[in-house]
């Protein structure tokens, strides 16, 4: 096995344990919302930055339904830091948690949970593309996104999904090819693709 596969497997189980452990997904639920794992976790393609990203959808959100939640999740004492950013009267109608924990080994990871209200622009849009990658990518792809990720120095910012449609769509196969396609691809306002 190679060495970012063999580290990508050992990330993605630690991260199922931190969301075990912190019981992240029940507690949503147990408020009547419903939880979506998206991101690089959900299409097995964490490979060495410590993320995880969950959606999670609920009726008529107000700040303080919200901030109840996140306050129990930052009672476990592994939660060194919670930050919020409301986005509510935006058109992405959310608020947004950004989670700091700090695993058995001090790792820190971040958690993303992004609380949507139902029915809105961006309710199972970041779903949908974790499906649609999850159905077309073979494990050539697969592959060469995670060595991409691995090869990847910490200080370089890449967003997931630039590895993903540089690779899918562009064929992109070694790290400076990768820093070429972002300069000319890379959406200010952010990025939002799906493939065909």
């Amino acid at each position: 096995m190679k060495e970012y596969e063999l580290l990508a497997r050992q990330n993605q189980k630690r991260a199922f344990e931190i969301l075990s452990e912190l019981q992240i997904i029940e507690l949503w639920e147990s408020y009547g919302c419903k939880v979506n794992l998206i991101g690089s976790l959900a299409m097995k393609l964490l490979v060495k930055h410590l993320d995880i990203d969950l959606h999670v959808y609920s009726s008529g959100i107000t700040e303080e339904y919200s901030f109840e939640i996140a306050a129990q999740i930052a009672k476990n004492r592994r939660v060194k830091e919670l930050k919020c950013i409301n986005g509510l009267h935006t058109d992405e109608h959310c608020i947004a948690w950004h989670i700091f924990y700090e695993d058995v080994d001090g790792r820190i990871w971040q958690i993303d949970i992004i609380h949507i209200e139902s029915g809105t622009r961006y309710d199972g849009y970041f779903e949908k593309m974790a499906q649609r990658i999850n159905e077309i990518l073979d494990d050539e792809k697969r592959d060469r996104i995670m060595r991409l990720k691995y090869e990847t120095p910490e200080n370089e910012e890449i967003h997931g999904v630039e590895y993903y449609q540089a690779v899918i769509e562009d064929n992109v196969t070694s790290l400076e090819d990768l820093r070429e396609w972002v300069k000319v691809h890379r959406n200010p306002n952010g990025v939002y693709w799906i493939p065909n």
